[in-house]
Parts: C-alpha cells; sequence; structure tokens
C-alpha cells in the first residue's frame, strides 16, 4: 500500500540569464569606464579608481544574485509528517538541511512584518519549533502558499486528507 503525498517545490525568481548578466556588465562597465577615462583626460584621475570601486562592487551583487538561482526549497506533506528541505546556492550546496514535523500537530502561521519596509514570514510549528518557508517569495505567493499549506496539513489536532494526485505542485 503506496502512501499519498503531496509535493510543493519553490524556488526563487531568475529572469536574468547568465548570459544576460554578462552583457548588462559590459554594457554598464563601458559605459562607467568610458566616462572615468574622459575624466582622467581632463585631469579628474580620482574618478578612476571609484570607478573601478564601483563595478567591482557590481559584479560582486550580479555574481551573488545569479547563485540564488540554484536555491530550492521543498515541502512533502504526506499522512503523517511534514518534511522540508532546502538547498543553498552552490557555495552552500554543503548547507542542506531537512526538518521533519508531525502532520498531525504541525501548524501554518504567517507572521506579520513589524514596520512596512519589512516582509512578512510564513512558518510551519509544531512542539515549539518552527521553520521559516519560502522567503524568496512575493507577498501574493506566500499567502497563496499559506492557504495551499493549510488545506494540506489542517490545524493542530487535524489530518485532513491529501488532495491529488501526487504530482509536485511548483511556485517561483
Amino acid at each position: 500500500m503506496s502512501v499519498a503525498a503531496r509535493h510543493i517545490e519553490l524556488t526563487p525568481h531568475c529572469s536574468l540569464s547568465v548570459r544576460g548578466a554578462v552583457v548588462f556588465f559590459g554594457v554598464v562597465c563601458l559605459g562607467t569606464f568610458g566616462v572615468a577615462g574622459a575624466a582622467t583626460i581632463m585631469g579628474y584621475w580620482p574618478v578612476l579608481p571609484f570607478a573601478g570601486a564601483e563595478m567591482l562592487l557590481l559584479a560582486w551583487a550580479l555574481h551573488s544574485s545569479m547563485q540564488r538561482r540554484f536555491e530550492r526549497e521543498s515541502i512533502t506533506v504526506s499522512e503523517t509528517e511534514v518534511i522540508i528541505e532546502r538547498r543553498g546556492s552552490i557555495p552552500d550546496s554543503a548547507r542542506e538541511t531537512r526538518v521533519v514535523f508531525p502532520r498531525h500537530w504541525a501548524r501554518v502561521k504567517i507572521r506579520r512584518p513589524k514596520s512596512p519596509l519589512h516582509r512578512g514570514q510564513l512558518f510551519i510549528e509544531s512542539h515549539g519549533r518552527g521553520r521559516e518557508v519560502g522567503k524568496f517569495l512575493t507577498e501574493e505567493e506566500r499567502r497563496h502558499l499559506a492557504a495551499e499549506l493549510r488545506q494540506l496539513i489542517g490545524d493542530m489536532n487535524q489530518s485532513p486528507a491529501l488532495p491529488g494526485d501526487g504530482s509536485p505542485e511548483q511556485f517561483s
């Protein structure tokens, strides 16, 4: 007898391709160093090191952004447990984590932001432990995921029947 389970896969938004990032960086470098070179020729030589520092900072930011495309988070809801697995970006790939909660005692909570500048948080909790899920989702996607998880997990002391065919649902 096979046990029914629902699998939800979460991935961050990555609309910029590697080729697009390289082209963007090249165009910005060309413009920045063009202006800095012209300023250097006119005698404003301190502009050039600052332009270089800006391009190093931009390169670091683009690299960090591109590494996020490897992050994955999966939530599996079975008859007895809720499993949350997270895999970080390539440098953090050794930081794969897995947390298991008993489904009967688990609950889904949305924590409102403390100020308008912060984002809300979606947690799955049980027995005093909690795990945030969907950090990289928008507020609307986070609310949709919370509703989906509440249907699957139920409230504490509830274990509703699992719907569907068990095919993974994608959130990105």
